[in-house]
Order: structure tokens, then sequence, then C-alpha cells
């Protein structure tokens, strides 16, 4: 990632997160938060995007996931991701939006709801009453193949199952991002299976209240991205979400589903910057930068 280093945050329960921050520390920044069963990968271009516009981008691996720490205690619930979120933009001094995907987006909302003070917020294939059965596939997929893959090629099987619409891959190794290989010498899933051991059954709930509060939030900004073919997000659940945050702008991404960024980033990318373009503007760099 052009101009992005690693970088490692401790949480309050000493859990280790790790994630990519890029572009200018002076400039408002937009933290990214990928999707359950994701990690900071599933962000690659959409970041890159950000960093050429010129924000500072905040990109990690949530708890439980990727290349950050796993809880012994199965800590895994929102107030546990609204706490590493916050430290995370503990130095983003120009202000920072926040761009969540499905748990990310949850998360989001949730954070600002528990009181983080981001500027904007950007929530992605992801409201407060999605569509059960389309949750029950993400969970039910995450929850297979307790028993890991004897080869890669099994586990593109697997992908190729759960999505049919996307092509597989020509080169199925950038799937190694998202498994690890154990003693055992077989590959499992980068996350944790106590992150869908069924301890969270509150987790709607959770949003639902956490959208009640947000929707008092008049001076925060709020757009959802949906992909018209999502099984998460239906045009009932949009609505309904309209009725209770008036304000909630709306963009549809056409030829997308759940994994919107991922099906269509040139419209998802174009959608998101418009929004920032409004909410969090980059003009105090720019005076900064022709003054120089």
């Amino acid at each position: 990632m052009t101009g992005a280093v690693t970088r490692r945050y401790r949480t309050a329960d000493g859990i280790e997160l790790v994630g990519d921050d890029g572009g200018d520390r002076a400039a408002p920044a937009v933290v990214l938060l990928h999707g359950g069963g994701q990690t900071r990968h599933s962000w690659a271009g959409t970041m890159q995007l950000l960093l050429d516009r010129g924000y500072r981008v905040l990109n990690f691996d949530a708890r439980g996931h990727g290349d950050s720490g796993w809880s012994a205690t199965g800590a895994y619930h929102l107030d546990d991701r609204a706490a590493d979120l916050a430290e995370v933009v503990r130095d983003c001094t120009a202000g920072f939006a926040l761009v969540g995907a499905s748990l990310g987006g949850a998360t989001s909302l949730h954070a600002v709801a528990s009181g983080l003070a981001a500027r904007a917020v950007v929530l992605v294939d992801i409201v407060p009453d999605p569509e059960p059965a389309g949750i029950a596939r993400i969970v039910n997929f995450m929850r297979a193949h307790a028993g890991g893959f004897a080869t890669l090629e099994d586990a593109v099987d697997a992908v190729a199952a759960y999505n049919p619409s996307r092509p597989r891959p020509s080169d199925p190794s950038g799937l190694m991002r998202n498994l690890r290989t154990r003693a055992d010498g077989r590959l499992y899933w980068h996350w944790d299976p106590l992150t869908v051991s069924g301890r969270h059954d509150r987790f709607h709930d959770v949003v639902r209240q956490s959208a009640a509060v947000v929707a008092d939030l008049t001076h925060l900004p709020l757009l959802l991205v949906r992909g018209l073919s999502s099984d998460v997000v239906s045009d009932a659940g949009v609505a309904a979400f309209r009725a209770q945050i008036p304000r909630l702008e709306v963009v549809d991404i056409g030829g997308a589903g759940h994994m919107v960024a991922g099906d269509r980033n040139d419209a998802f990318g174009q959608g998101v910057i418009d929004f920032l373009a409004r909410h969090l503007p980059l003009k105090s760099i720019d005076i900064r930068l022709s003054a120089n």
C-alpha cells in the first residue's frame, strides 16, 4: 500500500490490533472497518483511492480477525469493538469519518451512539433490520469448515459455493491472506470461531438501540451504501431506516451484493468520495499545500 505503514494498537483488555496507517497525519482521517469474516485487505482499493485523494487512512483488522489478536474470553461484543475503535482514532486530531462494512458498520454505529466524535459515518450494506436469511447465510459460512482445508483449492471451492456469482480467481494465492496454516498442516480461516459462537445473540438488538441514539445526533451525516443484489439489505430495511433517520443518504450500487466494495469498487469509491467531499472536506489541506 503506497505511503502506508503497519501500526499496532494495544486494547484495554490487552489484545493487539494490527492495521495500516497512510497519508498525511495532519489531514482528516477516514477509518475503514471491514465486515465479519474479512480482513483489512478487503479495503485495498478503497484505501488507495482515499490516499490518492489526500486523506489520512486508518485500516485495521478487527479483533478476532486477520493479523489482530484473538480474545481468550470471547470478548467480541460491540462494546469491545467500539472501545477498540476509540483506541485506533486516538491521534486523529484533524477529525475523522468512519466507513464500516456489515460488522464494521454496526461497530461504527454503536461507537458514535456511545459518544465517539466522528464527523461522518458511511454504513456499507448494513441496516438495523437486515434480512434474517442473508445474515444466517453469512454466519453459517463462518461456522462451516471448522476442521479446516487440506488444500488451498478446497478453500477456493468453499468461497465459490458461497458466492457463485463471482468468477473464480485465476490466481487463488491471494486467498492465503484469509487463511492460517496450523501445526497439523491444514488451512483454517483467519477468524476466531468464538466470533460466531452464538454468544452474541443480542447483536441486532444493540444495533437497533444504537440507531435510535444516532437518530437524535442530527449533526452527524450518515450515508448508507448498499448493493442492489444484496440478500442482507432489502428495500423494506432501507425504508425502515430512512423512516427512523430521515437525513440518511442512500447510494444504491447495481451489480453488487453484500460485498459491495469488492463487487463494484469503482462505483462504491465514487459514492463515498462524493459524500466525504461534503462532510469531511480537504480544503484546509489544499490551502496548506498551495502555501508551500
